[in-house]
């Protein structure tokens, strides 16, 4: 039985060769230079803040959208546009996530984007840099810089689109973009960690 479940696996990785192994590299080298969009359905950004000291309270964003602009032999030189639509806000609890897009909290009516626009990208070895930008929310604009790491690039096997992943983690206080509501019992300190999909566009 062994031997027959063996031989029907090995069949399986002959006939998919695509599959059987992971398409992507994280060879600097290797990647595309030109212009990559956002990928919303791989592309996930979550949020963390500390729960009367008792928890890490997480959370997360969906339907990104934005550009960039890469140049591998000179990543200095990339740009990179990111906007969130604040109404996708969302928890575990239906009822905090109702709280968290209304006026006592991100205002999504309102302010119903965030966004961030780089404006320096300072490479840190083979793969990582740091990407300083200015980061708006509920209608206040501030520099933050991400720590960015290269996950991999290539083409992907079933899109058939090359892209690139990075993940990049940032922190911010809360209050400096005017959302202070139960400070100081909801932690001040908003930890960011985006996991980024992007396909290069012809």
């Amino acid at each position: 039985m062994k031997s027959i479940l063996a031989s029907g696996l090995l069949a399986l990785l002959v006939a998919t060769p695509v599959l059987a192994q992971s398409p992507a590299t994280r060879d600097p080298a290797q990647i595309q230079a030109g212009t990559y969009a956002v990928d919303p359905n791989h592309t996930q950004v979550g949020w963390r803040v500390s729960h009367m000291g008792f928890s890490n309270y997480a959370g997360g964003f969906s339907d990104v959208s934005g550009t960039l602009e890469l140049q591998p032999k000179n990543p200095a030189a990339a740009k990179l546009s990111i906007k969130i639509p604040v109404v996708s806000v969302t928890t575990t609890s239906a009822k905090l996530t109702d709280e968290l897009k209304g006026d006592q909290w991100l205002d999504a009516a309102k302010f119903p984007d965030m966004t961030f626009v780089s404006t320096k990208v300072t490479p840190e070895g083979k793969d990582k840099a740091k990407v300083t930008g200015n980061l708006t929310l509920h209608g206040v604009t501030k520099p933050v810089t991400l720590d960015v790491t290269l996950v991999g690039a290539g083409v992907n096997p079933l899109s058939k689109k090359v892209t690139v992943g990075f993940d990049a983690t940032g922190t911010l206080k809360r209050s400096e973009f005017g959302v202070k509501t139960y400070l100081p019992l909801i932690g001040d300190d908003l930890h960011l960690t985006i996991a980024g999909a992007f396909e290069r566009q012809d």
